[in-house]
């Protein structure tokens, strides 16, 4: 009888590096060219492309993230596992809130759904960071600094999701100032 294959941590990361190919993507697809030939034609479509830009860049800084984030693994165990894909699920969800977001050319529902959206990923990172971190001989200064960033963030994203349904264009704003936050991957101050 064969043994079973043990999950490593470059697999994982490599199945992970392929869910995010994949988002990217489905991301794309939703881009139509104008019906016009002209630049004022292309403009119009303004909610559309900064919809895109915003997600695109999402996805490269939780990917990025993400891929820090790993170094920390040992071992997939079954918790990792299932937190992970708790997060690819999350982001799985981003090329359908984008587009529904672009559509609606910004509308406040649809910009809520967004925020809920970044709220939810950064929700499992969390769970990626208590998972790979909390019990590592990782310094108590960058446990604390990741795990800070991650909840103030998070608090942002919510309250971003409920801004969203009267201010539509600052919680959209809000939740690009928290990605910010997050292009170093490594804890503010390291």
């Amino acid at each position: 009888m064969a043994k079973p294959h043990k999950a490593s941590p470059s697999r994982l990361s490599g199945f992970s590096d392929a869910v995010f190919a994949v988002l990217i993507t489905v991301l794309v697809l939703d881009l139509h060219p104008p019906q016009l030939p002209t630049y004022s034609a292309f403009l119009v479509h303004w909610p559309t492309w900064l919809s895109y830009i915003v997600s695109y860049v999402f996805i490269a800084i939780v990917w990025t993230n993400h891929h820090y984030l790993l170094r920390y693994a040992t071992v997939a165990n079954a918790r990792l596992l299932w937190f992970n894909f708790a997060h690819l699920f999350s982001v799985s969800l981003l090329p359908l809130a984008t587009a529904w977001m672009a559509e609606s050319k910004l509308a406040p529902q649809p910009v809520s759904f967004y925020a809920a959206v970044f709220f939810l990923v950064n929700a499992t990172y969390i769970c990626l960071i208590w998972e790979l971190i909390g019990e590592r001989n990782v310094s108590l200064k960058v446990l604390r600094s990741m795990r800070i960033r991650s909840i103030v963030t998070l608090c942002f994203f919510g309250i971003a999701s409920i801004v969203a349904l009267k201010f539509s264009v600052v919680a959209l704003g809000m939740c690009i100032c928290c990605l910010i936050l997050y292009l170093k991957p490594a804890p503010l101050g390291m």
